[in-house]
């Protein structure tokens, strides 16, 4: 198995030439559409069309397996294979016709190649491999893989689209949610209510919340990380004493989770670097991945920032003389990098300034961002401490105070779960967006977007319903 098989990377795909005989363009149009492999190129203009449903929005579009008449569609209210016959004149225009033969190019998934040569030999069409145009990207295809990576995939292109170039980040992405939102959700308790809630997802119950099936791993992996984070935190449904503290007590030790905070963030914020100046190689080769703030001049001025930082809290001289060279490395190398991308001269001296000022704020306040983590974390452990209490105050006081501590038990504690949950998620997804993201991805790339229309297989003169 292949790195482009573990995932690692977006899905390989292919320039390639769609041929036919002129008189079989449309039997071979029908074939591509019914496959759904292949991105034809077409006009801006066109592309407006093609892919876009019926304009009744109840019409599935569909072709019909033989050139059907218009008029006698019309009549009987087929507003599918209308549609569908709409979509297929735009592709046919676009096709290049020379004497007897017609041809069309697109992109496709490399590894579909030899099933759609072999749907076309059939009819008497073909397939054929182009080189890809030089300063022209292919559209990206992610890999689907397991339900995990599926679910995960929409938290990276909700972002952008990944370029063709670049890896995939999307486990890692993830993976670092997931952490994150454990932190600041720490609570054994309402951790195990996030997995079971869940796994009831995964089972499609209930059924009326079928549609949010695909977000049952983060619902699930979100879940056990707060299991996870208040097993360490010596939280279940506020500190109960159900669970001993197996790390710290945050409200007890505020300034060690605001460090830990911090210090997760600085190996996510590795981690991005480490992905972006891959990145970055992999678009334009070593200097831009050396000039780059998010590749390796980045990497040095945030390496050599937390060596200063190591240097001062240890009182080591020599670690701060060797992160100061390091940072100051970085900085060199960013400001090559954005006098370059802007042009040279005494404007871009002014503009590489400002820039490289603004990538040295960046590092230092992206990093501080991730004190959230602590400080959420804080907030959740305060509001179960208010709840545990005043329920223990009013258990305390017997009689009808046992039935209001119940009440308030099970009131407040679902209170904190529901803006909690609803908090962190927020504040988790922000640290991804614009902490991470911002050094993961330089640019955008474009969605791979088949041409896919079924084949009606109805006898002819059969009436949608």
């Amino acid at each position: 198995m292949g790195w482009r098989d573990i995932g690692g990377e977006p899905r390989r795909m292919q320039r390639v030439a769609l041929v036919a005989p002129t008189a079989s363009l449309r039997e071979l149009l029908v074939c591509v559409a019914n496959a759904g492999t292949v991105e034809i190129d077409v006009t801006a203009d066109q592309s407006e069309t093609v892919g876009r449903p019926a304009a009744d929005t109840s019409a599935t579009p569909m072709l019909a397996a033989v050139d059907p008449d218009l008029d006698s569609l019309q009549r009987d209210g087929r507003a599918d294979l209308l549609a569908g016959e709409s979509q297929l004149q735009t592709c046919r225009k676009a096709a290049i016709i020379r004497g007897e033969v017609a041809g069309l190019v697109g992109w496709m998934c490399a590894a579909d190649v030899p099933s759609l040569r072999e749907r076309l030999s059939v009819i008497g069409c073909g397939v054929a491999p182009l080189r890809s145009p030089r300063g022209l990207d292919p559209p990206t295809m992610l890999r689907s893989g397991s339900a995990v990576r599926q679910s995960f995939s929409t938290l990276v292109t909700t972002y952008a689209t990944v370029p063709y170039r670049d890896l995939d980040p999307t486990l890692l992405a993830g993976f670092a949610y997931v952490v994150m939102f454990g932190m600041m959700f720490g609570d054994a308790g309402q951790g195990a209510l996030l997995v079971v809630g869940g796994l009831l997802l995964r089972a499609g119950k209930p059924a009326r919340a079928s549609s949010l099936y695909s977000v049952w791993p983060f619902v699930v992996g979100g879940g056990l990380a707060a299991m996870l984070f208040g097993l360490l935190y010596g939280e279940f449904f506020g500190p109960t004493g159900v669970v001993p503290v197996l790390w710290i007590a945050p409200l007890d030790e505020p300034l060690t989770l605001l460090g830990a905070g911090v210090g997760v963030g600085a190996i996510l914020l590795a981690g991005a670097y480490v992905v972006g100046t891959v990145n970055r190689w992999r678009e334009g080769g070593w200097l831009l991945a050396l000039s780059s703030a998010s590749g390796i001049a980045g990497a040095a001025l945030f390496a050599g920032l937390g060596l200063v930082v190591a240097g001062l809290t240890t009182d080591a001289a020599w670690l701060i003389a060797v992160g100061i060279t390091v940072a100051c490395s970085g900085v060199a190398m960013a400001f090559i990098g954005f006098l370059a991308a802007a042009g040279g001269g005494g404007a871009g001296v002014t503009q590489a300034v400002v820039e490289v000022f603004d990538a040295v704020v960046r590092v230092g306040t992206n990093l501080v961002s991730f004190a959230r983590l602590a400080a959420f974390g804080l907030t959740h452990a305060a509001l179960g401490a208010v709840v545990w209490d005043g329920t223990r105050n009013l258990w305390s006081a017997g009689g009808i105070g046992i039935a209001a501590a119940t009440v308030l038990f099970f009131v407040g504690n679902a209170v904190t779960f529901a803006l909690e949950a609803l908090v962190a998620a927020v504040q988790a997804l922000r640290l991804e967006y614009y902490e991470l993201f911002s050094r993961v991805f330089a640019n955008e790339g474009r969605p791979f977007r088949p041409w896919h229309i079924p084949v009606d297989t109805r006898p002819s003169g059969a009436t949608a319903t």
